[in-house]
C-alpha cells in the first residue's frame, strides 16, 4: 500500500513532533510505502524561504523527508490537489490536513489519513 503525503500533513507532523513512522505502523495493517510529490518539496522550500515561524518547521519537515529517504514522485503540470485526487485509490491512501481535499477524496471513495488531537494519526475510511 502506498501512503501519499501532502504538504499540510508533513508540515503538521513536524510542527507537532508527531512520530509519523511509528504512527503509520500503528494504524496500518501490512507493508506500506511512504511517498510525497516533488511539489511538496517545492512548497516546503517556499515556506522556508519566506522566513518567520513556519520556516523552521518547513526545514524540519524537509530534513525528515531526506533522513527517512521518503520516495519522491515526479509530476508534470496540473494542480497538486488534482494530482493527489487522481492518484488516490484502492492501494493508495492520501495523508492530508486540507479540508477541501479531504472532502473531495471522501466523495471519490478514497481513504485518508489525518491527525487527531495534534498527537495521533487516524485512518478515515470513505
Amino acid at each position: 500500500m502506498l501512503v501519499l503525503i501532502d504538504t499540510s500533513f508533513i508540515f503538521e507532523c513536524a510542527k507537532n513532533r508527531i512520530d509519523l513512522f511509528s504512527e503509520l505502523e500503528r494504524i496500518l495493517d501490512g507493508k506500506h510505502t511512504i511517498a510525497i510529490l516533488d511539489r511538496t518539496l517545492d512548497e516546503l522550500e517556499n515556506i522556508k524561504e519566506r522566513g518567520g515561524r513556519d520556516a523552521e518547521t518547513a526545514k524540519l519537515a524537509k530534513t525528515l523527508i531526506q533522513a527517512k529517504k521518503i520516495k519522491v514522485i515526479k509530476t508534470k503540470g496540473g494542480h497538486t490537489d488534482d494530482i493527489l485526487l487522481d492518484r488516490g485509490g484502492k492501494n493508495t491512501l492520501i495523508a492530508t490536513m486540507d479540508r477541501a481535499l479531504k472532502r473531495k477524496l471522501k466523495e471519490k471513495g478514497v481513504d485518508i489519513i489525518t491527525i487527531r488531537g495534534k498527537k495521533i494519526l487516524e485512518r478515515v475510511h470513505s
